[in-house]
C-alpha cells in the first residue's frame, strides 16, 4: 500500500482515518480540500481541478484524503491508486458528525444526503473503470475502520 484514495460522504470520518492511517504507514496525508476550496469556496472547474490532482499524484507515496461529490473528477487520483477505501458509515452518524462540526453550505448537505444513491455508485464505476487492479476496502463502522487501522501497522 503506497497510493491509498479515501472516499465517502461529509462526516464519515474520512479525515480520522487518513490521519491513523498516516500514523500506522507513515505515508503522507493530502487533505484535498486544501487543494481543491480556495477562501470563498469557488468550484474549479474540472480541468483545473485535473491539473491540480495531476501534480499531487506524480508523488510515488500518498493518501488522498477527500470526495468532492458534485465537483469531482476521480480519474487523475484513481489511475495511480494501490487501493481504495470507501468509508460506507450510516447517514445518521454523518448527518450528527456535520452537525457538530457546525455550518456547511446547501451544496454539502444535498452531496451528504444523496451520497449512497447516486455518488458511491458513480465512485464504485469510476474504480472498476480506473483503478481495476487496486484493492478496494469498504468500512462501515468504527469497528471496521479500528480493525483496519490495526491491520495496516501490522503490515511490513
Amino acid at each position: 500500500m503506497k497510493r491509498v484514495v479515501v472516499f465517502g460522504r461529509g462526516g464519515s470520518g474520512k479525515s480520522t482515518l487518513c490521519r491513523g492511517l498516516g500514523d500506522a504507514t507513515g505515508l503522507p496525508v493530502i487533505e484535498l480540500d486544501t487543494i481543491y476550496w480556495d477562501e470563498s469556496l469557488r468550484a474549479l472547474s474540472p480541468d483545473e481541478w485535473r491539473q491540480r490532482q495531476l501534480s499531487v499524484v506524480q508523488a510515488d507515496t500518498w493518501i488522498l484524503d477527500g470526495d468532492l461529490g458534485p465537483y469531482d473528477v476521480t480519474e487523475p487520483r484513481l489511475a495511480r491508486a494501490d487501493t481504495v477505501v470507501i468509508m460506507d458509515t450510516s447517514l445518521v452518524r454523518c448527518v450528527w458528525r456535520a452537525l457538530r462540526r457546525g455550518r456547511q453550505r446547501f451544496d454539502f448537505w444535498a452531496w451528504v444526503f444523496t451520497w449512497g444513491r447516486r455518488y458511491r455508485p458513480q465512485i464504485l464505476a469510476d474504480v472498476q473503470r480506473y483503478a481495476p487492479t487496486a484493492d478496494v476496502v469498504t468500512l462501515w463502522s468504527t469497528r471496521d475502520i479500528d480493525n483496519w487501522l490495526a491491520r495496516c501497522g501490522r503490515d511490513p
